[in-house]
This record gives C-alpha cells, structure tokens and sequence, in this order.
C-alpha cells in the first residue's frame, strides 16, 4: 500500500465513524453535562493509553475551554493525571482499582463518570464504571469495537463499531470536542435569555 492510499482509508474510516455517532445519545450526555454544570457537581473521566491522554485533554476543554471562566467551567477530574496515586494503588492494591479507589473517595451520588475505551473490555474501567453505579453517579462511556463489557453495564454509551484502536482514540476527542462547544454555546444563549 503506498502513502496516500493509506491516508486516503483513514481519511474515510475516520468520515465513516462520525457518520456512526448517535446523536441522540450525544444529546442525552449533553444533557446530563449541563444539569452537572448548573448544580456544580463532578465530572470524572477515565482512560488507558492513548485514552487516558484523551481523557487529560478533555477535562482540560471542560475546566478552561467551557465558557474561559471559573465560574461557568466543569468540576472535572482526569483520573489518570496523578501518577503518584497511580503508582501506588497499582503497587499496593491492584492496577484494576486505579480508577475505582479514586471514584470511592471523591465521587458523590449524581456526579458523572465518562469512561473511555477501545476495546471497552478493560478490567479497571469496568470496575470504575460498576463503582461510579454503587455510589449512584451516572455512567457513560466512549467505546469502540464490539463495545465490550463497558457497553452492557453503562448508563449510555456512544459506541462506534469500528475495529480500529486509533479511530477509536480520535473519535473520543471529536466527541469530546462537540460536547464541549455545545455547552459554549448554551451559556452564550442562557447569559441572553437573563439579559
């Protein structure tokens, strides 16, 4: 295969997954977002890899991106960022309880987790997801291929079916991307509708 023609495939897995986006699940999360913002409760997000980066980045759109101000901004938390607890509860407990000890500490009833994955197979993200549910948080994920286990035990999931662990990745932050402009754009239209 030469250069542009693997470029051209990506090009078009990459059309074909958005295509697969439920848009109305999106607006279901959307929702939910926007209820958390209004009450000032948590958004926690969780990822391995590639997706634990995307996680980073996305909790750094919802904390600074959503309206350039504290006061309109997500109570958000990437729950891969703090290498230090990471060692640790990987070291002393599990690795698969890296994100769930975490939920357990700080996660409170209606707070918001969005899990991340590929596969949606991994064995610490469905452990957050099933912790997220014993506190009474709402559960969402991202996930790719057959969706995996995360699929079955999430309260809404935007599942793209596509066997591609980098589309996958990109289509976290496309998500992510859209979910943050929309609530930019639904706190220029609430400051309207006050003045």
């Amino acid at each position: 295969m030469q250069q542009i023609d693997l470029y051209h495939s990506y090009c078009q897995k990459i059309n074909q997954a958005v295509r697969q986006v439920n848009l109305e699940k999106l607006c279901s999360i959307s929702d939910y977002l926007w209820d958390v913002l209004q009450s000032k409760r948590q958004v926690f997000l969780c990822g391995n890899g590639g997706s634990a980066a995307n996680a980073m980045h996305i909790a750094n759109d919802f904390i600074y991106g959503i309206g350039k101000r504290s006061d309109e901004a997500l109570k958000v938390h990437a729950l891969s960022t703090n290498q230090s607890i990471l060692t640790c509860l990987a070291n002393d407990i599990s690795y698969d309880d890296i994100f769930s000890y975490q939920l357990e500490v700080l996660g409170q009833q209606d707070d918001i987790l969005i899990a991340l994955s590929g596969s949606g197979n991994s064995p610490n993200i469905v452990k957050a997801i099933k912790t997220a549910k014993k506190i009474g948080m709402h559960t969402f994920a991202i996930l790719g291929y057959d969706g995996g286990r995360c699929l079955a035990i999430t309260e809404e999931s935007i599942h793209i079916p596509i066997n591609d662990m980098q589309i996958a990745e990109d289509m976290q932050l496309i998500i992510g991307h859209m979910l943050m402009q929309w609530l930019n754009i639904k706190i220029v239209i609430e400051k309207k509708n006050i003045e």
